[in-house]
């Protein structure tokens, strides 16, 4: 009866590797540059809006513990930045703030958290030309 119970457990064992390594060996070779591609625009990959760079990626400046994020973008009816959110590099969002076309202009402030160390996500979303993220670190 041990002797089974041994074998059905080193059997369960070696089923979940091979199960978990072809995953793990595939998420190691997928960068988060292929997965978002067409997705995600960045200064670095703007994809299909390489002539939209300078007036939809969130620029970012930082005073001690706060951090302003501004889209230098025109808002208008027909065309405006929607939202722009500061997320940590393990998804917390810090703070987000919609916009309306009738604002003057996309500019947001958040006060990051005491003490946090790491990246930070400054995005930007535009109604017609996608959704930008501006990386940067503290």
């Amino acid at each position: 009866m041990t002797n089974r119970r041994k074998f059905l457990k080193t059997t369960l064992v070696v089923a979940g590797g091979m199960a978990i390594t072809p995953a793990a060996m595939a998420a190691k070779k997928s960068t988060k540059n292929d997965s978002t591609k067409g997705i995600i625009y960045t200064k670095d990959d703007p994809g299909m809006w390489d002539e939209k760079v300078d007036s939809h990626a969130p620029i970012v400046e930082r005073e001690g513990n706060k951090v302003t994020l501004t889209t230098d973008h025109p808002m208008s009816a027909r065309h405006y930045i929607v939202r722009h959110t500061l997320v940590t590099d393990d998804g917390q969002v810090i703070g987000s703030e919609t916009f309306y076309s009738n604002f003057p202009e996309a500019v947001s402030s958040y006060e990051i958290p005491e003490g946090y160390k790491g990246k930070l996500y400054a995005t930007s979303f535009c109604n017609k030309h996608d959704f930008w993220v501006t990386e940067f670190e503290v």
